[in-house]
C-alpha cells in the first residue's frame, strides 16, 4: 500500500489496542515495524499521535501511511512439518472460535529483528488468511502458560474486548523470594519504562509522571518454604508490561530465577532456576456466549521450582481470589 489512508474503528474492535488492529489488516508486519511508524508519527489517532498500546474507540479514525508490501503468497515460505506437530503440540483447548496455547517459556509471542522462532509465525499450521488464529494478549518470553487466540476476526474482537475491558481474570503463579507481608493484598504503582531495547527495565513512577501508567496487582501466598520463599497467586488487574516483575521487586520480593528483576539475594537463592512465572489460568466470556475457563499445566521450569522448595501444586485452591475482593 503506497498511500495515505483513513480507517475507521469498527463496533466490535472497541477496546482493541492500536498496534493490535494494525496486526489483524496487516499480519505481515511485525511488531518492530509498527512500533516505528507509530513512534515517528506516521501512524494517528483522531489526527494526533497515539502510543502503541493504546486502545482504540469504536468510531475513531486512524491515519495509515504507506505501508510496506506482503510478501507474495507463493514465495512465503511454509513451516516445516516439524514446527507445525510442534505448534499443534501446545494446544491445550481449541473450538471453532477459540485456540489456547501453553506457551512455554523462552518462547517469543512475536518476533522481532533477532527472533525467527515464535508463536505468531508458529500459527501458520492452521493456514493462512482467514484461517490462521489471531494474537489477542501477550506474554513475555520468558513466562510459559495460558496463551489465547481468536479463530475468526470477530472472535478475536470480543477477546481483545474482553481483556481491554477488564472481564478476564488472569491468575498466575510465581515463586517469589521471601514472605510478602501481609501475605495477602493489593499492590497499587504506577510504572514507566526506563532504558532502551534489551535493557529496558520498568520501574515504579510518580503518578504525576507523564509517561507513568497506573498498574494494579492482586496476590494471595498459597504457600511458604519457611522464611526462604512463597508460592504466590498473582493476579493483575491491568496489563502493563513487565507489571508482575516489577510489582514483586518493587515490594522487596523478586520473582526468583528473573535475570533483568532480580537482586543479589533473590539471585542467590534463584541459583539455577529459570524465571518462575507462569499463566496458570484465564477466565473470561466465550465469544458466543457462556464463560470459558482455560488452566495450563505448570512448565517443566516451574516444576523445578516447586521441586526445590517442596512445594505440591495440587495444594492450590483453582480460584485463590475467590470471595476475597481488591482489598486497598
Amino acid at each position: 500500500m503506497k498511500e495515505v489512508r483513513t480507517l475507521y474503528v469498527d463496533a466490535g474492535e472497541d477496546g482493541v489496542r492500536l498496534d493490535r488492529w494494525f496486526k489483524r489488516r496487516w499480519p505481515h508486519l511485525n511488531h518492530i515495524q509498527i512500533q516505528k511508524l507509530v513512534r515517528s508519527g506516521q501512524i494517528r489517532v483522531d489526527g494526533a499521535r497515539a502510543k502503541a498500546d493504546m486502545r482504540l474507540a469504536a468510531g475513531s479514525q486512524v491515519r495509515v501511511p504507506p505501508l510496506p508490501d506482503a510478501p507474495d503468497p507463493a514465495e512465503k515460505a511454509t513451516i516445516s512439518a516439524r514446527d507445525a506437530a510442534f505448534a499443534r503440540s501446545l494446544v491445550i483447548y481449541e473450538d471453532e472460535e477459540v485456540l489456547a496455547l501453553n506457551k512455554p517459556s523462552g518462547l517469543a509471542v512475536q518476533g522481532g529483528t533477532k527472533t525467527t522462532k515464535h508463536i505468531d509465525r508458529l500459527l501458520g499450521a492452521w493456514g493462512e488468511g482467514l484461517e490462521r488464529p489471531r494474537l489477542v494478549h501477550r506474554l513475555d518470553r520468558d513466562t510459559s502458560g495460558v496463551l489465547l487466540l481468536g479463530k475468526t476476526p470477530a472472535a478475536a474482537a470480543k477477546l481483545s474486548g474482553a481483556f481491554a475491558k477488564r472481564r478476564a481474570q488472569k491468575t498466575y503463579w510465581a515463586i517469589v523470594a521471601g514472605n510478602p507481608k501481609p501475605a495477602e493484598g493489593v499492590i497499587e504503582l504506577h510504572l514507566a519504562k526506563k532504558g532502551l531495547n534489551d535493557r529496558e527495565l520498568v520501574v515504579p513512577a510518580d503518578p504525576k509522571d507523564p509517561k507513568a501508567d497506573p498498574a494494579e496487582t492482586e496476590y494471595v501466598t498459597v504457600s511458604r518454604a519457611a522464611g526462604r520463599a512463597a508460592w504466590m497467586a498473582l493476579r493483575p488487574h491491568t496489563g502493563r508490561t513487565h507489571q508482575l516483575r516489577a510489582h514483586m521487586k518493587a515490594i522487596g520480593h523478586p520473582i526468583l530465577g528473573d535475570p533483568k528483576y532480580g537482586d543479589e539475594a533473590s539471585n542467590a537463592l534463584s541459583g539455577p532456576l529459570k524465571l518462575q512465572l507462569h499463566a496458570r489460568r484465564v477466565v473470561l466470556p466465550h465469544p458466543s456466549g457462556g464463560m470459558l475457563i482455560v488452566e495450563a499445566p505448570i512448565s517443566k521450569e516451574l516444576k523445578a521450582g516447586f521441586a526445590h522448595f517442596g512445594f505440591d501444586e495440587h495444594e492450590a485452591d483453582p480460584e485463590p481470589f475467590a470471595g476475597k475482593g481488591k482489598r486497598r
